[in-house]
Formats: structure tokens, C-alpha cells, sequence
């Protein structure tokens, strides 16, 4: 059967505009989180700031909202008790909050660069929302979930009201300026959504987030001021001894998502040890875009996938394939 040229045009037209669409940015929680928080504060019954929470904030609130809340466990109940808690830290934070759609102007752009380079870019939607301090950013799905309260805070944010080691290992975060980074931050958890999960070791995580930071530098031109990326810089040789020891091993305390209570003393040391790998795998890439591709659609839930990834980037010395055992044919999960 021949179509005519207006039928195909007809039949073509709904996915030019869906391609050509812009990423929905959604922040209208944040708004309502601030409604809540005035109505939270007068509220002298505690039973009833739950319920307020509940009702003026989580129930009304967006998808994006609702699966940061699943990702990372927060309740209503939660949340009342940070709102009484934190009073100088919410004050600091407030204004800071509205810079969500300024701190997000150089989106589509930085995503039309990004499909550039990897034509096979999946649509992703971003939330910003705000959270209890748990999240900067993170993903479910094809949802870029952004804790408002973090990623868009800088200096002037008041943590003395913070327990410890949340005190100091966020005065370090927001000494970095995370909002005038956020560009950055965008990207970072935009390629997790593109990238399978994992669960394993901590090569695995090590890798998906490296590849993360890396292919978010190489779209924005910056890259986050946290200290473990100087810290890395002067100490590669005792990173990478440690980390050829501990790689196979399903501990992440000494690497990710963590304070500096480890044998560093430096928070997140495994982004840079996963950077610096995709970094140096890129360096031997004579297709750009190839390697992307291959860097995104890594099966990071297979251990041996990883390994001969982590072995092809050079980063690791030869000899450190000897000194690691075998993996086995199935991820540990």
C-alpha cells in the first residue's frame, strides 16, 4: 500500500514533536513545602503537624515528589519533626530554594548536546523537591528526582543546627556551592537514567557513578568543587592500591555515600576512583560517541562485564588482575 506524502507528514508529525518536546521541569512542590512549613510551625499539637504535612504537602503533591519519597524513605512524620528542629537551617535554606527553574536554564541545551552525543538518549522527566537532607539528587525510572534543600544550597546555608557527622560532612557539601553547579548535578543523575542499575560491589557502583561524573563534565564543562576530586589528584596511588583490595568486596563505606570517617578521611572517594577509570577509557577512544554509548549501556549488574571494563581503561596496573580472585559467573547480590 502507497501513502500519500500528506498522510505521511500526518503520521510523522507526532513523534518530530515529541522529540523535539522540552524537558518538563517540574517545582511546584517546592512552593507547597513552604506553605507547609509556615502552617507546621503554628501548629502547637504535634499529632496535627503530621497530618498538615500530610495534607498540604505529600498528598497534593507531584509524581516526582512522591518517588523521592519512596527512594529515600521519607514520612510525614519526618518531615514535621525537621521543620521544628532546624529552624535556622530552613531560614538559610528558603531563598535559596527558588533558584530551581534559574539553575536549570541551561537544561535543553545541555540536553540537545547530550542527544548529540548519544543519539539513543532516552526522554527523562526532573523533579525538584524538597527533601530532609538525604538526596542532592537521584533517579527512579526515568524520573530525576533533585532534593531542592541540597542541590540548590551554597555557603550561607546554616547546618550548626545539624547532628553530627551530618554537620560536617554537609558544611563541606555546601561550601562547594552545589547550586551554582547545578547544571552539573542535572546531568549526573540524567545519564542514570539511561544507565542500567546495579547491585554488586563496589566496582559496580564505583563505575556507574564515575561514568556518570564523567559524561556530566564532559556536557557542561564543570565539575562539581567537592574536595575528594583534589584529594584524588594528590593521592592516586594510595586510591587506586586500595581500591584494587576492596573492589570485589560489597563494602561501600569506605568510598561512597559516605562521611570522612574512613581510612581517607574524605567523603566519596569511589566517584573519583569511577571517574578517573572512565576517564582513562575515554582517553583510548578514537569514536567519541561510540565509547559513550559503550560507557552508558555497560551492564553494570554484571561483575565480569565491569571488570573487563575497568581492565580496558588502563587504569588499573596490569599486575592488579593477578591480585584480585576470580569472579564468578553471576553478580553477587
Amino acid at each position: 500500500m502507497r501513502l500519500s506524502l500528506p498522510l505521511i507528514l500526518a503520521l510523522l508529525l507526532p513523534f518530530a514533536a515529541s522529540a523535539a518536546a522540552p524537558t518538563q521541569v517540574r517545582t511546584d512542590d517546592i512552593d507547597r513545602f513552604w506553605v507547609t512549613y509556615d502552617a507546621v510551625l503554628a501548629e502547637p499539637d504535634a499529632a496535627q503537624r503530621v497530618a498538615l504535612v500530610q495534607r498540604r504537602y505529600i498528598d497534593p503533591g507531584s509524581p516526582g515528589l512522591h518517588a523521592l519519597m519512596k527512594v529515600r524513605n521519607y514520612t510525614a512524620a519526618e518531615y514535621a519533626k525537621a521543620m521544628l528542629a532546624w529552624p535556622r537551617f530552613w531560614a538559610s535554606v528558603r531563598p535559596l530554594t527558588a533558584n530551581a527553574q534559574q539553575a536549570s536554564a541551561t537544561l535543553e541545551r545541555d540536553l540537545a548536546a547530550f542527544r548529540a552525543l548519544y543519539p539513543a538518549l532516552r526522554p527523562a522527566s526532573i523533579t525538584y523537591a524538597v527533601g530532609v537532607l538525604r538526596t542532592g539528587g537521584t533517579t527512579l525510572g526515568n524520573e530525576v528526582l533533585i532534593g531542592a534543600e541540597m542541590a540548590l544550597g551554597d555557603a550561607s546555608v546554616d547546618v550548626s543546627e545539624l547532628p553530627e557527622p551530618l554537620r560536617s560532612r554537609l558544611r563541606v557539601f555546601y561550601d562547594s556551592r552545589p547550586g551554582a553547579n547545578n547544571a552539573q548535578n542535572n546531568l549526573h543523575e540524567y545519564v542514570h537514567t539511561q544507565q542500567r542499575e546495579t547491585t554488586g560491589s563496589l566496582a559496580q557502583y564505583a563505575v556507574r557513578e564515575g561514568v556518570a561524573e564523567y559524561v556530566a563534565e564532559r556536557l557542561s564543562g564543570r565539575r562539581p568543587a567537592l574536595p575528594f576530586y583534589d584529594y584524588g589528584a594528590g593521592h592516586e596511588a594510595e586510591i587506586r592500591a586500595r581500591f584494587i583490595a576492596e573492589m570485589d568486596g560489597d563494602d561501600l563505606d569506605n568510598w561512597l555515600y559516605n562521611n570522612n570517617r574512613n581510612p581517607f578521611g574524605m567523603s566519596d572517594v569511589g566517584y573519583y576512583a569511577g571517574y578517573r577509570i572512565a576517564q582513562e577509557y575515554m582517553r583510548q577512544q578514537a569514536d567519541e560517541k561510540a565509547g559513550i554509548a559503550r560507557m552508558i549501556e555497560l551492564d553494570y549488574a554484571d561483575p565480569k562485564a565491569v571488570q573487563a571494563f575497568i581492565d580496558a581503561s588502563g587504569w588499573l596496573p596490569d599486575e592488579a588482575a593477578g591480585q584480585r580472585p576470580a569472579l564468578p559467573d553471576s553478580s553477587r547480590r
